[in-house]
Protein backbone atom coordinates (compact mmCIF):
# COMPACT_ATOMS: atom_id res chain seq x y z
CA UNK A 1 0.00 0.00 0.00
CA UNK A 2 1.24 3.64 -0.42
CA UNK A 3 1.68 5.96 2.01
CA UNK A 4 0.86 9.10 -0.19
CA UNK A 5 -2.40 10.61 0.11
CA UNK A 6 -3.54 13.84 -1.32
CA UNK A 7 -1.89 15.89 1.01
CA UNK A 8 1.30 14.96 -1.02
CA UNK A 9 3.49 18.08 -2.00
CA UNK A 10 5.88 18.87 -5.13
CA UNK A 11 8.66 21.21 -4.25
CA UNK A 12 9.00 24.05 -7.08
CA UNK A 13 12.82 25.43 -8.24
CA UNK A 14 11.47 28.73 -6.26
CA UNK A 15 11.49 27.15 -3.40
CA UNK A 16 7.70 26.85 -2.40
CA UNK A 17 5.80 23.52 -2.65
CA UNK A 18 2.69 22.81 -4.45
CA UNK A 19 -0.18 20.51 -3.77
CA UNK A 20 0.10 17.63 -6.77
CA UNK A 21 -3.53 17.41 -7.11
CA UNK A 22 -5.76 19.99 -7.02
CA UNK A 23 -9.36 21.10 -8.07
CA UNK A 24 -10.09 22.52 -11.23
CA UNK A 25 -12.76 24.96 -12.04
CA UNK A 26 -12.74 25.14 -16.18
CA UNK A 27 -16.40 26.12 -16.98
CA UNK A 28 -18.08 26.26 -13.88
CA UNK A 29 -20.27 29.28 -13.98
CA UNK A 30 -22.96 28.45 -11.67
CA UNK A 31 -21.99 29.89 -8.77
CA UNK A 32 -23.60 28.11 -6.16
CA UNK A 33 -22.51 24.66 -7.68
CA UNK A 34 -18.72 25.85 -7.49
CA UNK A 35 -19.27 26.86 -3.92
CA UNK A 36 -20.43 23.43 -3.32
CA UNK A 37 -17.81 21.60 -5.13
CA UNK A 38 -14.70 23.86 -3.66
CA UNK A 39 -16.04 23.00 -0.44
CA UNK A 40 -16.90 19.40 -0.61
CA UNK A 41 -13.15 19.19 -2.60
CA UNK A 42 -11.76 20.74 0.52
CA UNK A 43 -13.43 18.56 2.95
CA UNK A 44 -11.74 15.41 0.66
CA UNK A 45 -8.48 16.85 1.77
CA UNK A 46 -8.34 19.25 -1.71
CA UNK A 47 -5.79 22.50 -1.31
CA UNK A 48 -5.04 23.81 -4.60
CA UNK A 49 -7.95 25.41 -6.47
CA UNK A 50 -7.16 26.30 -10.05
CA UNK A 51 -9.32 28.99 -11.84
CA UNK A 52 -8.05 31.29 -14.86
CA UNK A 53 -9.52 35.37 -15.76
CA UNK A 54 -11.03 33.29 -18.62
CA UNK A 55 -13.25 31.26 -17.13
CA UNK A 56 -14.75 33.94 -15.35
CA UNK A 57 -15.75 32.26 -12.45
CA UNK A 58 -12.51 34.25 -9.88
CA UNK A 59 -15.30 35.76 -7.94
CA UNK A 60 -17.15 32.65 -7.12
CA UNK A 61 -13.74 30.91 -6.16
CA UNK A 62 -12.91 34.19 -4.08
CA UNK A 63 -16.28 33.60 -2.22
CA UNK A 64 -15.93 29.76 -2.14
CA UNK A 65 -12.85 30.29 -0.08
CA UNK A 66 -13.83 33.05 1.63
CA UNK A 67 -16.92 30.52 2.90
CA UNK A 68 -14.14 27.77 4.21
CA UNK A 69 -12.91 30.12 7.17
CA UNK A 70 -9.73 28.91 6.47
CA UNK A 71 -5.81 29.88 7.65
CA UNK A 72 -4.80 31.56 3.60
CA UNK A 73 -1.50 29.34 4.03
CA UNK A 74 -3.63 26.12 4.21
CA UNK A 75 -4.86 26.80 0.67
CA UNK A 76 -2.99 26.92 -2.76
CA UNK A 77 -4.56 28.81 -5.31
CA UNK A 78 -3.66 29.41 -9.34
CA UNK A 79 -5.24 31.86 -11.96
CA UNK A 80 -3.97 32.52 -15.54
CA UNK A 81 -3.59 35.59 -17.70
CA UNK A 82 -6.22 35.52 -20.65
CA UNK A 83 -4.31 36.75 -23.98
CA UNK A 84 -6.30 39.65 -24.06
CA UNK A 85 -4.71 41.22 -20.74
CA UNK A 86 -1.10 39.98 -21.70
CA UNK A 87 1.26 42.85 -21.87
CA UNK A 88 3.14 44.95 -19.36
CA UNK A 89 0.53 47.15 -18.24
CA UNK A 90 -2.67 44.76 -18.87
CA UNK A 91 -1.16 42.26 -17.23
CA UNK A 92 -0.69 43.90 -13.58
CA UNK A 93 -3.83 45.27 -14.03
CA UNK A 94 -5.51 42.31 -14.75
CA UNK A 95 -3.85 40.56 -11.90
CA UNK A 96 -4.79 43.58 -9.46
CA UNK A 97 -8.12 42.69 -10.75
CA UNK A 98 -8.45 38.95 -10.48
CA UNK A 99 -7.29 39.56 -6.58
CA UNK A 100 -10.23 42.04 -5.95
CA UNK A 101 -12.25 38.87 -7.25
CA UNK A 102 -10.64 36.66 -5.41
CA UNK A 103 -10.44 38.58 -2.05
CA UNK A 104 -6.45 37.57 -1.92
CA UNK A 105 -3.66 40.00 -1.06
CA UNK A 106 -1.79 37.35 -3.08
CA UNK A 107 -2.23 34.30 -5.34
CA UNK A 108 0.38 31.51 -5.07
CA UNK A 109 0.63 30.58 -8.72
CA UNK A 110 0.37 32.54 -11.58
CA UNK A 111 0.43 31.34 -15.15
CA UNK A 112 0.63 32.70 -18.66
CA UNK A 113 -2.40 30.93 -20.09
CA UNK A 114 -1.64 30.63 -23.74
CA UNK A 115 1.79 31.99 -25.52
CA UNK A 116 0.84 34.75 -27.77
CA UNK A 117 3.72 36.47 -29.67
CA UNK A 118 2.73 39.67 -29.09
CA UNK A 119 4.12 41.11 -25.73
CA UNK A 120 5.57 37.47 -25.27
CA UNK A 121 8.58 39.28 -23.31
CA UNK A 122 6.89 41.84 -21.42
CA UNK A 123 4.05 39.88 -20.45
CA UNK A 124 6.92 37.64 -18.67
CA UNK A 125 8.37 40.68 -16.76
CA UNK A 126 5.44 42.01 -15.40
CA UNK A 127 5.09 38.45 -13.94
CA UNK A 128 8.64 38.87 -12.57
CA UNK A 129 7.60 42.43 -11.34
CA UNK A 130 4.61 40.91 -9.61
CA UNK A 131 6.70 38.09 -7.83
CA UNK A 132 8.64 41.11 -6.62
CA UNK A 133 5.98 42.58 -5.14
CA UNK A 134 4.57 39.57 -3.65
CA UNK A 135 1.55 39.81 -5.02
CA UNK A 136 1.97 35.79 -6.56
CA UNK A 137 4.35 33.69 -4.95
CA UNK A 138 5.38 31.42 -7.75
CA UNK A 139 5.08 32.19 -11.66
CA UNK A 140 4.68 29.94 -14.56
CA UNK A 141 3.43 29.50 -17.99
CA UNK A 142 0.58 27.12 -19.43
CA UNK A 143 0.33 25.76 -23.24
CA UNK A 144 4.15 26.22 -23.83
CA UNK A 145 6.15 24.01 -25.93
CA UNK A 146 9.83 23.60 -25.98
CA UNK A 147 10.40 26.60 -28.57
CA UNK A 148 8.18 28.76 -26.38
CA UNK A 149 10.31 28.04 -23.50
CA UNK A 150 13.41 27.98 -24.86
CA UNK A 151 12.84 31.52 -26.72
CA UNK A 152 11.66 32.57 -22.85
CA UNK A 153 15.01 31.61 -21.52
CA UNK A 154 16.49 33.94 -23.62
CA UNK A 155 14.99 37.40 -21.94
CA UNK A 156 13.62 35.94 -18.84
CA UNK A 157 15.49 36.86 -15.06
CA UNK A 158 13.79 33.88 -14.03
CA UNK A 159 12.02 30.69 -15.60
CA UNK A 160 8.52 29.68 -14.86
CA UNK A 161 8.64 27.07 -12.05
CA UNK A 162 5.37 25.05 -13.81
CA UNK A 163 4.35 24.28 -16.80
CA UNK A 164 0.45 23.40 -17.29
CA UNK A 165 -0.32 21.13 -19.91
CA UNK A 166 -3.05 18.92 -21.64
CA UNK A 167 -1.81 15.61 -20.48
CA UNK A 168 -4.03 12.46 -20.67
CA UNK A 169 -2.99 8.55 -21.76
CA UNK A 170 -3.89 9.70 -25.40
CA UNK A 171 -1.71 12.76 -24.90
CA UNK A 172 1.35 12.10 -22.84
CA UNK A 173 3.54 14.40 -24.21
CA UNK A 174 6.66 12.47 -22.57
CA UNK A 175 8.93 14.34 -24.39
CA UNK A 176 7.50 17.78 -23.39
CA UNK A 177 7.58 16.58 -19.20
CA UNK A 178 10.90 15.19 -19.75
CA UNK A 179 12.46 18.62 -21.45
CA UNK A 180 10.20 20.62 -18.46
CA UNK A 181 11.61 17.68 -15.65
CA UNK A 182 15.47 18.68 -17.27
CA UNK A 183 14.98 22.52 -17.11
CA UNK A 184 13.72 21.80 -13.43
CA UNK A 185 9.79 23.03 -14.59
CA UNK A 186 6.68 20.72 -12.79
CA UNK A 187 4.39 19.75 -16.03
CA UNK A 188 0.84 19.72 -14.27
CA UNK A 189 -1.69 18.14 -16.28
CA UNK A 190 -5.00 20.02 -17.65
CA UNK A 191 -7.90 17.46 -18.79
CA UNK A 192 -5.56 14.80 -16.75
CA UNK A 193 -8.76 12.50 -17.45
CA UNK A 194 -8.73 13.76 -21.14
CA UNK A 195 -12.37 14.89 -20.70
CA UNK A 196 -13.87 11.64 -20.32
CA UNK A 197 -12.92 10.39 -23.49
CA UNK A 198 -10.70 7.20 -22.40
CA UNK A 199 -13.09 5.87 -19.45
CA UNK A 200 -14.14 3.06 -22.53
CA UNK A 201 -10.70 1.98 -23.23
CA UNK A 202 -10.30 -1.71 -22.80
CA UNK A 203 -6.79 -1.19 -21.19
CA UNK A 204 -8.20 0.92 -18.95
CA UNK A 205 -11.03 -0.71 -18.28
CA UNK A 206 -9.08 -4.17 -17.64
CA UNK A 207 -6.48 -2.52 -14.90
CA UNK A 208 -9.04 -0.57 -13.32
CA UNK A 209 -11.22 -4.32 -12.93
CA UNK A 210 -8.27 -5.49 -11.76
CA UNK A 211 -7.88 -3.35 -8.46
CA UNK A 212 -11.65 -2.55 -8.15
CA UNK A 213 -11.20 0.91 -9.11
CA UNK A 214 -12.70 3.32 -11.39
CA UNK A 215 -11.27 4.30 -14.73
CA UNK A 216 -10.61 7.87 -13.48
CA UNK A 217 -8.85 6.18 -10.91
CA UNK A 218 -6.89 3.98 -12.68
CA UNK A 219 -5.67 7.32 -14.93
CA UNK A 220 -5.28 9.58 -12.09
CA UNK A 221 -2.73 7.60 -10.34
CA UNK A 222 -0.82 6.61 -13.86
CA UNK A 223 -0.37 10.81 -13.71
CA UNK A 224 0.65 10.56 -9.73
CA UNK A 225 2.86 7.53 -10.77
CA UNK A 226 4.46 10.03 -13.58
CA UNK A 227 5.45 12.81 -10.73
CA UNK A 228 3.03 15.04 -12.87
CA UNK A 229 0.93 17.33 -11.14
CA UNK A 230 -3.10 16.95 -12.17
CA UNK A 231 -6.43 19.10 -11.69
CA UNK A 232 -9.42 16.69 -12.25
CA UNK A 233 -12.21 19.28 -12.78
CA UNK A 234 -15.34 17.34 -11.28
CA UNK A 235 -18.83 19.28 -9.77
CA UNK A 236 -20.11 16.03 -8.61
CA UNK A 237 -19.62 15.23 -4.54
CA UNK A 238 -18.83 11.58 -5.34
CA UNK A 239 -16.84 12.28 -8.07
CA UNK A 240 -14.29 14.67 -6.44
CA UNK A 241 -13.94 12.21 -3.78
CA UNK A 242 -13.74 9.40 -5.86
CA UNK A 243 -10.33 11.53 -7.65
CA UNK A 244 -8.87 12.08 -4.49
CA UNK A 245 -8.85 8.50 -3.05
CA UNK A 246 -6.14 6.94 -5.63
CA UNK A 247 -3.50 6.33 -2.62
CA UNK A 248 -4.41 3.13 -1.42
CA UNK A 249 -3.29 1.10 -4.33
CA UNK A 250 -0.01 0.87 -7.28
CA UNK A 251 0.09 0.59 -11.03
CA UNK A 252 2.93 -2.16 -11.45
CA UNK A 253 5.79 -1.28 -13.74
CA UNK A 254 3.69 -3.29 -16.52
CA UNK A 255 0.51 -1.34 -16.15
CA UNK A 256 2.69 1.60 -16.15
CA UNK A 257 3.95 0.57 -19.50
CA UNK A 258 0.40 -0.39 -20.94
CA UNK A 259 -0.80 3.26 -20.19
CA UNK A 260 2.12 4.61 -21.63
CA UNK A 261 1.17 3.02 -24.82
CA UNK A 262 -1.93 4.45 -25.17
CA UNK A 263 -0.69 7.54 -26.38
CA UNK A 264 -1.70 8.63 -29.38
CA UNK A 265 -0.74 12.27 -29.33
CA UNK A 266 -4.09 13.83 -29.85
CA UNK A 267 -5.12 16.89 -28.38
CA UNK A 268 -8.44 17.67 -27.63
CA UNK A 269 -7.78 21.57 -27.17
CA UNK A 270 -5.89 24.08 -29.48
CA UNK A 271 -2.63 23.61 -30.67
CA UNK A 272 -0.52 26.37 -28.86
CA UNK A 273 2.02 26.75 -31.90
CA UNK A 274 -1.46 27.94 -33.84
CA UNK A 275 -2.50 30.25 -30.66
CA UNK A 276 0.92 31.69 -30.45
CA UNK A 277 0.75 32.74 -33.92
CA UNK A 278 -2.80 33.94 -34.63
CA UNK A 279 -2.72 35.33 -30.75
CA UNK A 280 -5.83 33.99 -29.20
CA UNK A 281 -7.32 30.50 -29.52
CA UNK A 282 -9.90 29.52 -32.08
CA UNK A 283 -12.90 27.22 -32.73
CA UNK A 284 -11.68 23.91 -31.87
CA UNK A 285 -14.00 21.12 -30.77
Amino acid sequence: MSKDNIGSRIKLADGHTMPQEGLGVYRMTDEEQLIKSVKSAYDDGYRLFDTAQMYGNEAAVGKAIKDLHVNRDDIFVTTKVAEDNQGYDQTIASVEESLKKLQLDYVDLLLVHWPIHTHFFETWRAFESLKEQGLVKSIGTSNYGMLHLQYLATKANEMPVVNQLEVHPYLSQQAMVDFDRENHIVTQAWAPLGRGRIFDDPVIVKIANQHGKSAAQVILRWHFQRGDAFIPKSVHPERIRQNADIYDFELSSDEMKLVDGLNRNTRISQEPEMVYEIGHQYPHH
